[in-house]
């Protein structure tokens, strides 16, 4: 994707929610040097009525039908179909745009794929803030990372970490603590909260490394991160709330922040890194 490459580059977007709904909605009232061109989701006809909307015709296809209609797939599905939407792209040398970061821990076969093909996967800035300022420190020594969430109580019910320890958050009439461990823990226990805890560390000094606490907080309408870092370079804290999406689960911004990168990647001039 060079600034020098004027054809638009033909956009796949695999999940159709809130997220894959507002990034179609974009594509279609134009991103210079993208195009949506096809869409694939669990209920078919659900997407076919959304589609409708949207000023030209875009198919809704399988999964599997995807990777010849596009040059860049938008995951924006369950966790446990990111292989099956991204393989193929990346075993073509084309990009895959990831928002299931968390999946990836357990599916680093992908990053080999991406290497060997030419391919690349994408995690965008999501529902987190200041991954420039951490890739940045990266590249000096960075000694500590810590990311504490808060959540509302909807946005936590059946988490798998909260199932299997038999904590129950629905009743609480104050902030509880439900969860301390590092990156790759809280992407197994957290699957569809904390995708930006596993960025966070990818960007950083690693899953392993990196140390999080998840907090449910029954006052909370919004989903807050705030993330600290100690490095060489510096030492920074920062703090966002985000507005859920129809999903209380995800943030509008993480739909947004996709729209952010396709929006600058071509762009003539790229404030950010």
């Amino acid at each position: 994707m060079t600034g020098t490459n004027t054809a638009n580059q033909r956009v796949a977007i695999a999940g159709f929610g809130a997220i894959g709904m507002r990034i179609a909605r974009a594509l279609d009232a134009g991103i210079p040097g993208y195009a949506l061109a096809a869409v694939s989701a669990h209920d078919r006809e659900k997407a076919k009525k959304r589609l409708s909307g949207l000023s030209r015709t875009v198919p809704e296809v399988s999964i599997e039908q995807l990777e010849p209609l596009a040059d860049v797939v938008v995951e924006c599905a369950p966790a446990a179909l990111l292989p099956s939407i991204a393989a193929p792209f990346l075993r073509n040398g084309k990009t895959a745009i990831v928002l299931s970061a968390g999946a990836l821990l357990s599916n680093e076969g992908l990053i080999e794929l991406a290497k060997n093909h030419g391919g690349q996967i994408v995690v965008p800035t999501g529902a987190l803030l200041g991954l420039d300022a951490v890739t940045a420190a990266a590249e000096g020594e960075i000694r500590r990372v810590t990311m504490i969430s808060r959540k509302p109580i909807a946005g936590l019910l059946g988490a798998p970490y909260l199932v299997a320890n038999g904590i129950n958050i629905e009743g609480i009439t104050e902030p509880l603590r439900v969860f301390r461990g590092t990156a790759r823990e809280a992407a197994v226990g957290f699957p569809a909260n904390l995708n930006v805890a596993v960025a966070l560390s990818l960007a950083g000094i690693g899953p392993d490394r990196t140390m999080v606490e998840m907090w449910a907080d029954p006052a909370l309408t919004r989903n807050t991160h705030t993330i600290q870092v100690e490095a060489d370079s510096a030492s920074f804290s920062m703090s966002i709330e985000n507005v859920p999406s129809e999903n209380p689960k995800t943030g509008i911004i993480t739909a947004l922040s996709v729209i952010s990168y396709l929006r600058k990647a071509r762009a003539a001039l790229r404030v950010g890194s």
